[in-house]
């Protein structure tokens, strides 16, 4: 990979590893479940109007967009805004990685090989590491709520795998246009017209203009520019060699938060993160097949295949 595409490859990282901070903001101000709605409305409408609807079944759009764009989104801001950390949130999420990996082997047959079960279990303790702790010091809720989300992601992974769209940056943007109506109805259930409209009229508050901004910085910086970013550079090279890269999110994302929001982690879950992040690399290798050295002598004449 050229220096350029490697430098791109890890600002990705930075933005959306910075995004949890955004979502942070916006959580200051906008009801969780709402916000949700908000955030993919507003890249579903401009979607809509301006982009082609990718050549997939709706049955396998319509899985991305409730798995990666409602559930993981639902219990990802549902639990930070119970009180789990911005900075650990970007940890947790990557369990979307064994859990993939998981529904991969159950619902599609995909062969799992020593080193990623390896991987799986590295990270399953990691986690229990991470949870243990969160038992220990703070509600286990907020925990199992972005768990919950990781599980959402993995299912959205599973639909877009299926989809197998000639234009993935299409199909993610399509995606966005799944979530709205779901979670606008979801909040005015739980959460209530009134606590909706205020946050859509009063920005009287002094964490208003921040919500604001970590909106827009999820929807322009972390969905738009940094997926289609992404997008563009798993193109360009193997998936296995810019996959590993987003092992840059919660490391930036647990730095960001400690810089910027004052968050502090104890050892454990420092170990458990590590643990976290090495289970998801470990499982992220593939075994190559050596490739087949061509013959030094020729084959003789009615041993050559298609003859």
């Amino acid at each position: 990979m050229p220096a350029r595409h490697v430098l791109l490859t890890m600002a990705v990282a930075v933005m959306w590893g910075l995004n949890f901070i955004a979502i942070d903001a916006s959580l200051q101000h906008f009801p969780p479940m709402f916000l949700v709605a908000l955030r993919f409305a507003l890249i579903a409408i401009p979607t809509m109007l301006l982009v082609k609807r990718p050549d997939v079944p709706w049955r396998w759009l319509i899985g991305y967009g409730l798995g990666f764009g409602t559930l993981q989104f639902l219990f990802l801001y549902w639990g930070m805004a119970s009180g789990m950390p911005a900075g650990l949130a970007s940890l947790v999420l990557q369990a979307s990685g064994p859990f993939t990996m998981l529904l991969g082997a159950t619902f599609l047959r995909e062969r799992v090989t020593g080193p990623q079960l390896l991987g799986v279990l590295v990270a399953v303790g990691g986690l229990a590491v991470v949870g243990w702790q969160r038992a220990e010091h703070a509600s286990v809720v907020p925990f199992l709520l972005t768990l919950a989300g990781a599980l959402g992601w993995a299912i959205g992974n599973i639909c877009n795998r299926q989809a197998r769209a000639a234009n993935p940056l299409h199909l993610t943007l399509w995606m966005s246009v799944i979530p709205p109506v779901p979670m606008l109805a979801l909040a005015l259930a739980v959460e209530g017209p009134a606590d909706i409209a205020a946050s859509m009229t009063d920005f009287a508050d002094p964490g208003a203009l921040g919500a604001v901004l970590g909106l827009l910085y999820t929807v322009v910086i972390g969905t738009i520019l940094g997926s289609g970013l992404w997008t563009w550079l798993m193109s360009k090279h193997p998936a296995g060699v810019v996959a590993p890269f987003s092992m840059l999110v919660p490391v930036t994302g647990m730095t960001a938060a400690w810089l910027i929001l004052g968050e502090t982690v104890t050892v454990p879950e420092i170990l458990g993160g590590v643990l976290v992040v090495g289970g998801v690399l470990l499982g992220s290798l593939v075994k190559r097949r050596p490739k087949r050295l061509p013959d030094l002598v020729p084959a003789p004449v009615g041993a050559r295949s298609g003859g």
